[in-house]
This record gives C-alpha cells, sequence and structure tokens, in this order.
C-alpha cells in the first residue's frame, strides 16, 4: 500500500507484486458512466497500462446507459480518455464464451466476454468505492460482473437464473455468484493475474452511476496484491477505520457487502487474512 496516488505511487505499488505479465496483456478496468461518474484518471493509470503493453479490456453494461452498446461503449472509452494512452477492446463485441465455475454454491458457469480468452494475462485496475447493488466496489466486482457480457451480468445478479434481465434476484446469492464468477476467471487464468485498487473519490455509489453522490471521506491511497479477497478486505478495513467513513460504511452495511468476501473465502477465491505492507516508508 501508498498513500501517494499519483503515476509514481500507483507504479510503486505494482511493481512492488514482484510480477511480470506472460503473453498478450489486457488490463481490466471501468471505463465509467457518463456524464460524471468517478472512473479512474487516464493520467493515473497511463505509464502503468503501457508498462505492461496492455490493452484496456470492459464489457457492456446490462442496465442500458451509454455504454448498453458496443459502439456507443466504445464512444464513451474516447470521450474519457482511455484510447488516448492505449487500444480498447470491448469483450463482448462478439458474444460471450462460458467458463465452469469449480465448487460453487450457485453458478456452474460464468459467461464472460468472447474476446477474454484473446489475453494471456490481466492486470485489473479498480476503483475502490460504493455501489448501490453490492455495497462496495472492488477486485472481485471488477472480474466477475465486470469480465461478464451483458448476458453474463443478468447470470450473476440472478445468481443463475436469467440470462436476460439482473433485476430481483436476492441479495446474498447475488454476493455470492460474484465470487463464483470471479473464481471461474481466476481458474481459467491460472493465476496470471494481479490486483491494484484504487482509494480515491470514495464515493457511495459505484462508477456505473452517471451522477454519483458527492464523496464525504477523504482519500486513502493505492493497494495492490495477488489476492482479490485479501486485497478488498483491506480496503473495506480501512474505511472502517477512517474517521470519515461513515457514509461508505453504511452502504456497506446495508447490502451485506462482507457477504461477498465471506462467500469468495470459503469457495476458495482468497484469504481475508493479509499483512498491509506500507511503501511510504
Amino acid at each position: 500500500m501508498t498513500t501517494d496516488i499519483s503515476p509514481e505511487g500507483l507504479m510503486a505499488a505494482y511493481e512492488a507484486l514482484g510480477w511480470e505479465p506472460e503473453g498478450k496483456a489486457a488490463v481490466k478496468l471501468s471505463t465509467g458512466e457518463p456524464p460524471a461518474s468517478n472512473y479512474l484518471d487516464p493520467n493515473l493509470i497511463k505509464d502503468v497500462v503501457q508498462l505492461v503493453d496492455g490493452t484496456i479490456v470492459e464489457c457492456n453494461t446490462a442496465y442500458g446507459g451509454s455504454r448498453a452498446s458496443t459502439a456507443a461503449h466504445y464512444q464513451v472509452a474516447e470521450d474519457h480518455g482511455f484510447t488516448a494512452i492505449a487500444d480498447v477492446v470491448i469483450l463482448d463485441e462478439n458474444g460471450f464464451l462460458s467458463l465452469p465455475v469449480e465448487g460453487g454454491t450457485h453458478l456452474t458457469e460464468n459467461f464472460v466476454g468472447e474476446h477474454f480468452a484473446d489475453y494471456d494475462s490481466y492486470l485489473v485496475l479498480s476503483h475502490f468505492k460504493g455501489h448501490a447493488m453490492a455495497g462496495f466496489g472492488g477486485a472481485i466486482k471488477n472480474i466477475s460482473i465486470g469480465l461478464g457480457s451483458s448476458e453474463g451480468k443478468c447470470w450473476i445478479h440472478s445468481a443463475g437464473t436469467s440470462r436476460t434481465s439482473p433485476w430481483g434476484g436476492e441479495q446474498d446469492p447475488f454476493l455470492e455468484s460474484m465470487g463464483e464468477a470471479g473464481k471461474s476467471v481466476v481458474d481459467a487464468l491460472d493465476s496470471q493475474i494481479v490486483y491494484i485498487n484504487v482509494m480515491n473519490r470514495l464515493s457511495v455509489d459505484c462508477d456505473c452511476d452517471g451522477n454519483p453522490a458527492e464523496p464525504d471521506m477523504h482519500d486513502i491511497g493505492i493497494l495492490a496484491s495477488t489476492d482479490p479477497v485479501a486485497l478488498d478486505q483491506a480496503c473495506i478495513d480501512l474505511v472502517y477505520a477512517a474517521e470519515d467513513g461513515q457514509s461508505l460504511i453504511n452502504r456497506i452495511e446495508s447490502r451485506n457487502g462482507l457477504h461477498t468476501l465471506e462467500h469468495a473465502e470459503e469457495i476458495g477465491l482468497g484469504s481475508r487474512t493479509y499483512e498491509l505492507v506500507s511503501l511510504d516508508d
């Protein structure tokens, strides 16, 4: 972890992982819903993206908005500055592929964008923040809902009961399905995946919200890990430790958000036990 939220801080966090991508590298992030969402600043991430020679990848949404169609989504990526720093590919522009889910309670398969298989390694850059449905969004949400095709997003939200609607599913099965979908991704990549969470602009609302609530807490820092469960847990713990984190804590607790991490640990996606190493010393 570093408290330096800058291109240099992000680079330090990445380098501390001691990881280098194999083959063709993808950088998964959220392109952000217009007009005013808190997506990661391209100027913040540019150096790391270019260091790994990464292609920025994203999937279309399942709820309408400006990123529900491929053409409109590419326009958003351009408008938000991502095409200026790297190639951008919408993974589900030509459909989806199915990944097997091992050890899941709800899902036996997970539908990701078809182009997911075009890449050998994934660097997952997540803006950590609240979320209206999941309580919070971090690394696990980015590799589950984030890598899901529009059909896959519905599948996760509905805990494997609908491929056409993301609405109306039960809360805990949805949270559990995120962990299960994330595990299918990690299993498919055979550990060629690492995670960085940026804890700035800590709104209670997600980057899928075009008009999110203004953050009422301070920025915290950048954290990196090879374990998405440990990473998200560390971010949660930092929010709880913050003097001004109550709004985000309320959002997380009101959606039972920690259950995502409980189930993810239970099925073997990662561990909630971690050591926080400061890069600022």
